[in-house]
């Protein structure tokens, strides 16, 4: 969609700058990024150690290239993989890769939104009013609500509740208690597009996020002290 308001039927079809697709594709993606970014990193390291070790047969010729065909990655960190095979990385390399390649996702994800949808309106030159922008407008933009609870402590420092996270609203909790666990790496790729936004706006931060039960989860946003002119 080309704006923050719910579009009225009939839908204008022949806009060319309208683009329409269904609300829960960024589900599906969520669900499917998460395994995908563990099977790559796993990949990624099977190549290079058959890469240093000279090659085999069954490689590819093509130097630093992926073999399609390892489904023995690990889709949880410290997890066996769907064949029984350990992940060759240890789980803070494994969990280290991933958040890399979510959060360079979501990041990328995150300048293209703000640079699609804050064109028409003046810069933000106070950064309380570019994180309320992101609580309101571009939440409500890609979770389908807004965020239910602002704090800032007005020296740099913001936390965003959500006590309903859309990524994480249909997860499942099972007995064990692992859910909170394994629910963590779905909210790198979120903490990425918070970054990216902002990065957008020209606001330099780090943003963390973590959750203590399913469904809510907690961003806390750093921004960089602006250096004196």
């Amino acid at each position: 969609m080309s704006t923050f308001d719910q579009p009225l039927p009939p839908y204008n079809a022949s806009d060319p700058t309208a683009r329409f697709m269904g609300s829960s594709c960024l589900d599906f993606l969520l669900i499917e990024l998460v395994p995908m970014a563990y099977r790559i990193a796993n990949e990624l390291q099977e190549a290079s150690d058959d890469g240093g070790s000279g090659g085999s047969s069954n490689n590819n010729d093509g130097a630093g290239s992926v073999s399609t065909t390892a489904g023995t990655a690990s889709t949880a960190p410290g997890t066996a993989s769907v064949t029984g095979r350990k992940s060759k990385l240890d789980e803070d390399e494994e969990r280290e890769a991933v958040f890399y390649r979510l959060e360079s996702l979501g990041y990328r994800v995150g300048l293209g939104l703000v640079e699609r949808f804050s064109r028409d309106r003046p810069r933000f030159t106070d950064t309380l009013d570019a994180i309320k922008f992101v609580c309101k407008d571009l939440w409500m933009l890609v979770f389908k609500k807004q965020v239910d609870n602002l704090k800032t402590n007005h020296r740099g420092v913001y936390v965003l509740t959500d006590h309903a996270f859309r990524p994480i609203s249909r997860m499942s909790a099972d007995a064990g208690g692992q859910a909170v666990q394994r629910a963590q790496a779905f909210l790198w790729f979120p903490c990425g597009i918070l970054r990216g936004s902002l990065a957008a706006m020209g606001i330099s931060a780090t943003v963390q996020a973590e959750t203590n039960e399913l469904p809510g989860a907690v961003f806390q946003i750093k921004t960089a002290p602006v250096a004196p002119k």
